[in-house]
């Protein structure tokens, strides 16, 4: 393992946590998205990670794929909405907030928890740069 390899590691998971915020943002921002009974639903986007050289301590870890949800939806009766059906039927996204919420609340910590190690990574090598001029 190289000295400057916790930076690399650190930073994956700091891409890989920004893109599963991005997802989670995305889902939310689009939860009462409306769209016509004949046409698809917004279809909730989740991040699928893998690790990069998993036990080698090297490599970290990458945002491997999006994967989407079902475009059915849920149909919700609205019959005065400008987009319902002859039937008064309009199409959400199936997409559960508390779920998302969660999503968001770990994505965070992973992010944070990746920030600290950078952090201590880089007032460590500080600390032994100091030594060297003592």
């Amino acid at each position: 393992m190289a000295i400057f390899d916790t930076f690399g590691i650190a930073g994956s998971g700091l891409m890989t946590h920004r893109k599963w915020l991005d997802a989670v943002s995305d889902n939310i921002a689009n939860v009462n998205t409306v769209r016509r009974t004949d046409e698809d639903a917004f279809q909730q986007r989740m991040i699928v990670a893998q690790s990069v050289d998993y036990g080698s301590g090297e490599g970290g870890v990458r945002a491997a794929r999006a994967e989407f949800a079902k475009p059915e939806g849920r149909l919700v009766y609205e019959p005065n909405h400008p987009l319902a059906d002859e039937e008064g039927y309009v199409k959400y996204p199936d997409i559960d907030l508390g779920d998302q919420m969660s999503q968001m609340i770990m994505a965070q910590r992973g992010y944070q928890a990746n920030l600290a190690v950078v952090e201590r990574a880089t007032e460590a090598y500080q600390a032994a740069l100091q030594l060297g001029k003592g």
